[in-house]
């Protein structure tokens, strides 16, 4: 069956997610974000629903699924107004890399936590200093001689839910012997470590989930906090990378149709002249576009996540990469159309599309650049000469 047709248990699953993300709403988000708390309640719904692990094996407490179903959840969610950014991170990113490298003890620890809710796990990678180029990251881990024990040192910032999770999974760097060059490792820090601090960045954008910086002095960590191989951390990273960037244009796509939802119920009520707004082509067909841009996006996500869930890492880098950025570009399109079909009123907290405007364009700068995503294309793709 081609990756754009949907088979009858995704559409169920959308069906479901779609009627859990109702009964929470735009107005349950943003009661939360003016209360400062988190949207507790959805995720631990969600949880006990099985929505949260659906891409988990099966034997570890998760739904047996993959990239592609974990997606519609998230996108389900966005779309009715209630998206958890940290789907996006906890079980896409983290419970992958688990998932796949992890040891046994490792897996039994944390996915089924991961699965049900109870705990939950940030991602730590963005430093001050390295920007998009992860091989300049210097958080470093250095072994005890005596204990065995792992001593991680470094800077992170730009780390989403920190406050929320028992742990973070950082990316660090370790020495190889040998070569005494730095290579990227992986590590399970609890939140509680002594050495482990967290300063929250004061961000204009109002979401649920907070910002921190982080910072790491001698953490004590033990051998086994290491996440699969010491010599294959850049396999193990882009394995957690490839579902990121999915699961972004998830939660694009998701709020993208839930801005335009918004607008052509508000172009089929307002009328003008005694006649509908959307009866305009003005406004009926930007609308339109809108709509076709979000669906072509939806698609090359959908290709992408059947390409991950196939084990095609390769050509899952490639249309992971292109469907973040084609949902984030219709996503900010999609949100703008949507403020402006309403005039005045898109500025309003009655309608509630304000907001969108400042988080539609996350998902053009986070997790990497849309300038970035075209080099990888210029580059891998076309294969033309790097600038860099």
């Amino acid at each position: 069956m081609p990756p754009q047709i949907e088979s009858d248990e995704h559409k169920a699953l959308r069906e479901a997610v779609a009627t859990l993300g109702k009964k929470y709403g735009r107005d349950y988000i943003t009661r939360t974000i003016a209360e400062g708390r988190h949207p507790t309640e959805l995720w631990q719904e969600a949880g006990k629903l099985g929505y949260l692990g659906v891409n988990l094996p099966e034997e570890y407490g998760g739904g047996g699924g993959g990239i592609a179903d974990l997606s519609i959840v998230l996108e389900e969610l966005g779309a009715a107004g209630s998206p958890l950014l940290m789907l996006v991170v906890s079980p896409a990113i983290c419970g992958t890399v688990i998932a796949r490298f992890g040891t046994e003890e490792q897996k039994r620890t944390w996915l089924p936590a991961l699965s049900d809710g109870s705990r939950l796990m940030a991602f730590g990678i963005t430093e001050p200093d390295a920007g998009s180029n992860s091989h300049r990251i210097t958080t470093t881990a250095r072994r005890d001689p005596d204990t065995g024990d792992w001593l991680l040192t470094g800077r992170k910032v730009f780390i989403s839910g920190v406050d929320m999770a028992d742990a973070v999974l950082v990316v660090g760097r370790t020495e190889d012997a040998r070569t005494g060059r730095l290579k990227p490792c992986l590590f399970i820090v609890p939140t509680d470590a002594v050495g482990f601090h967290k300063h929250p960045i004061d961000m204009e954008l109002n979401a649920a989930e907070k910002q921190f910086e982080l910072v790491l002095d001698d953490v004590r960590l033990p051998a086994d906090a290491l996440v699969g191989d010491e010599d294959a951390g850049l396999l193990q990273l882009f394995a957690g990378l490839n579902p990121e960037r999915i699961m972004t244009a998830a939660f694009a796509i998701g709020m993208g149709r839930y801005a335009l939802s918004k607008a052509i119920e508000y172009a089929r009520d307002r009328t003008v002249w005694k006649t509908p707004i959307g009866a305009h082509q003005a406004i009926a067909h930007p609308l339109a576009q809108a709509h076709i841009e979000l669906e072509l996006a939806r698609l090359m996500m959908q290709k992408a996540a059947h390409l991950y869930d196939a084990g095609d890492d390769i050509g899952a880098g490639e249309a992971a990469n292109m469907a973040k950025y084609a949902a984030a570009e219709a996503c900010v399109r999609a949100v703008d159309q949507a403020v402006h079909t309403l005039g005045g009123n898109g500025l309003t907290r009655e309608f509630g599309l304000a907001s969108l405007i400042t988080a539609a364009r996350v998902a053009r700068i986070a997790p990497v650049s849309r300038e970035m995503i075209l080099n990888y294309v210029s580059h891998q793709t076309l294969g033309l000469p790097k600038s860099y």
